[in-house]
């Protein structure tokens, strides 16, 4: 898996974000902070959670001053279903069915052919700041991505635990 200091692969992937299709890539959201997460599967019992999760939250990250995007190997058409079924998802969700991006961030599990669950926060200029995985069976926690995105922006030593408007070093 890619991690800190790596430069982040550039891709180009179709997506769906309020019931439209179109192209997204990274090389757009340079200039601002971007999380982008890496889930298993459209239609299963945790990744709806974390899905559900970053939406909830998309307005925290907005203030941010940081994008979200989801990555699944399913269908673009999967992925609109998907979210209407949710009630509709507040960023896009991509759809990278030739796993060439799940391979470029090392995220393609070797054995199940979809993507793990791993999340990377990207600066500004396109470099990797932060990045953890976890087992397929449990979700990633959507607050500590917040958490860490709202550290990292600080550009200061921040603690653990470490809250936005505490003592940073």
């Amino acid at each position: 898996m890619l991690t800190i200091a790596d430069p982040a692969p550039e891709f180009e992937l179709p997506g769906v974000h309020q019931g439209r299709i179109r192209n997204y890539s990274l090389r757009e959201a340079r200039g601002k902070w971007h999380v982008l997460f890496f889930y298993p599967a459209d239609f299963t019992f945790v990744c709806p959670t974390e899905v559900i999760g970053f939406s909830k939250k998309a307005a925290d990250f907005r203030r941010e001053d940081a994008g979200i995007y989801g990555v699944s190997v399913d269908s673009v058409e999967s992925h609109r279903a998907w979210a209407e079924e949710l009630g509709g998802i507040a960023y896009p969700l991509l759809s990278d069915t030739g796993k060439t991006v799940a391979r470029a961030y090392h995220v393609l599990h070797p054995k199940e052919g979809v993507a793990i669950r791993a999340t990377f926060i990207i600066d500004p200029g396109g470099v990797i700041q932060y990045s953890v995985a976890s087992n397929m069976n449990v979700g990633r926690g959507v607050d500590e991505t917040l958490r860490v995105l709202e550290a990292l922006r600080t550009g200061r030593m921040c603690p653990a635990d470490w809250k936005p408007g505490e003592p940073t070093g």
